[in-house]
């Protein structure tokens, strides 16, 4: 598809009545899960036709992935500029609150076993989430190696995304407890620095 036709099926929809399905899409995910969710069911929350739908996202994969990925705090890390790896990552950490991410967590906990059982639907994170989290964290690892905080040959560098992500799901498997701002603040200073030579304080 190029971009002109892209723009053009996407222009079809207001970015406020975009955010309405979005929230749907997740109210439904959250009720039903990604397996029973339908785009019939889509459609009927959302007053929608499945044309408009299809015609916006392509098909349920997209639709979800996209939902998540608008579900998560605006702003990316590459716009985040403390002078420090420190800051940088604790700033990215302060974007959502405790209650927002015992809603992520739970959310993914859902998602986890679709991702992997459906190639569509995981192609479709890689795109829309993983790919830009790991876009925007290497943007602000950059950044402190520009700065010389980090050497250019770490190796923790390319393990920050696993580092991260893994914090936030073994919180639950774990602890028995949904991740929190001091958690992973905590995290980040005890863990993630460490690996890259950055002192905590």
């Amino acid at each position: 598809m190029t971009e002109a036709v892209a723009a053009t099926r996407r222009s079809r929809i207001t970015p406020e009545r975009e955010a309405e399905l979005y929230e749907a899409v997740l109210d439904l995910l959250r009720e039903v899960g990604y397996d029973a969710l339908t785009m019939d069911a889509v459609a009927a929350r959302t007053r929608s036709s499945k044309a408009t739908l299809y015609r916006q996202w392509g098909g349920k994969a997209e639709l979800v992935a996209k939902a998540v990925r608008h579900n998560k705090q605006p702003g990316r890390a590459g716009d985040v500029d403390t002078g420090s790896l420190r800051g940088d990552l604790h700033a990215l950490t302060l974007r959502a609150d405790d209650c927002e991410m015992e809603q992520s967590s739970a959310l993914m906990r859902g998602l986890a076993m679709a991702v992997h059982g459906n190639p569509d639907l995981l192609k479709a994170f890689r795109e829309h989430l993983i790919e830009p989290e790991m876009a925007e964290f290497r943007r602000v690892l950059q950044r402190a190696v520009d700065r010389g905080e980090v050497r250019a040959d770490n190796p923790a560098i390319r393990f920050v995304m696993h580092m991260m992500i893994g914090a936030f799901a073994a919180r639950t498997m774990i602890d028995e407890q949904p991740p929190t701002q001091d958690f992973l603040l905590s995290y980040i200073d005890a863990v993630v620095l460490p690996a890259f030579g950055v002192p905590a304080s």
